[in-house]
């Protein structure tokens, strides 16, 4: 069975082992997810990436959490949206919270976080804000 928003399922799979305090999560495995997973690896907001093959290919996030209570990923939402794409130049690349969140974006350069982005000069699909 297809699905209409891979992203949307990854995002909502992580933000649901988040909210239950899970130590991992697993998700159906593509290349694009993989690619904005390892964006939330660079930023901190995920331990590891790791993949496993039982009976189906999966990627295994690893979750952090900072303290007893406080979970590294507060909020993590869907931007753009099959329905309604949101697109950005590089000059109008958000501050999520003021720097203190992340913005992913997919770019001709792949996928990066708000700050490489800004950093290469290169604007496009806002995918997802994480904080």
């Amino acid at each position: 069975m297809s699905m209409t928003d891979p992203l949307a399922d990854m995002l909502a799979r992580i933000r649901n082992a988040v909210a239950t305090r899970k130590k991992q999560v697993e998700i159906p495995y593509s290349r694009f997810k993989a690619s904005v997973a390892k964006v939330l690896l660079q930023e901190g907001y995920i331990v590891e990436i790791t993949e496993s093959s039982n009976p189906h290919r999966m990627i295994v996030l690893g979750l952090r959490y900072t303290g007893r209570r406080v979970n590294a990923i507060q909020s993590i939402s869907r931007l753009s949206r099959p329905g309604q794409r949101v697109y950005v130049g590089c000059e109008d690349v958000p501050k999520i919270k003021s720097g203190l969140g992340t913005a992913v974006l997919s770019t001709s350069k792949g996928v990066l976080s708000d700050k490489q982005a800004r950093k290469l000069g290169v604007g496009g699909e806002l995918l997802c804000e994480v904080w």
